[in-house]
């Protein structure tokens, strides 16, 4: 698994922190980081999750 995103549609609503704060950062400017691209095992479910919880879907997956 690994995720892509579409910085022009996020909007740094910070969903998928809120979901997966192992994989996904939103600094102090707004802009997402992805820390984890290839996430492990263990967190691919909360992975998907907040894929499929992203307001703007400017989070994808490559399975």
């Amino acid at each position: 698994m690994r995720i892509k995103v579409d910085y022009l549609v996020c909007e740094a609503n910070a969903v998928c922190m809120g979901l997966a704060p192992e994989v996904f950062e939103v600094d102090d400017d707004d802009q997402l980081h992805v820390l984890l691209p290839e996430p492990p095992p263990e967190l691919q479910d909360r992975v998907r999750h907040a894929v499929r919880s992203c307001p703007k879907a400017a989070l994808s997956l490559e399975e």
